[in-house]
């Protein structure tokens, strides 16, 4: 099937389940929790990227005065940003794999 072929595809089955003519498939996974971060862990991952921490920021799309305060230990990351931490702490490669940064 070709591309044109699959989002004709996709649409019309967009346009049936609207209609209630069709079924959203539904895949089933467990989301493991983002794992916590103390203040080394996250100097850690900066450092091993070689960055620093303004640049680290910039990655992280925070301010430098959060990584900072993440660093010293006065703030702690939640969210979006420990997930992001511990895919950069497994795959550092995925910054140019984005093309987040440029090597």
């Amino acid at each position: 099937m070709g591309v044109y072929e699959s989002i004709i595809k996709g649409l019309n089955e967009a346009v049936d389940y609207e209609a209630g003519k069709g079924k959203a498939r539904v895949t089933k996974c467990t989301v493991n929790p983002a794992p916590e971060f103390n203040a080394e862990q996250i100097k850690e991952v900066r450092l091993s990227l070689g960055m620093t921490q303004i640049t680290f920021a910039e990655v992280m799309g925070v301010s430098p005065k959060t990584v900072e305060a993440w660093e010293a230990g006065t703030n702690k990351p939640i969210g979006s940003a420990r997930r992001f931490l511990s895919v950069l702490r497994t795959d550092p490669s995925i910054l140019t794999k984005c093309d987040i940064i440029s090597a």
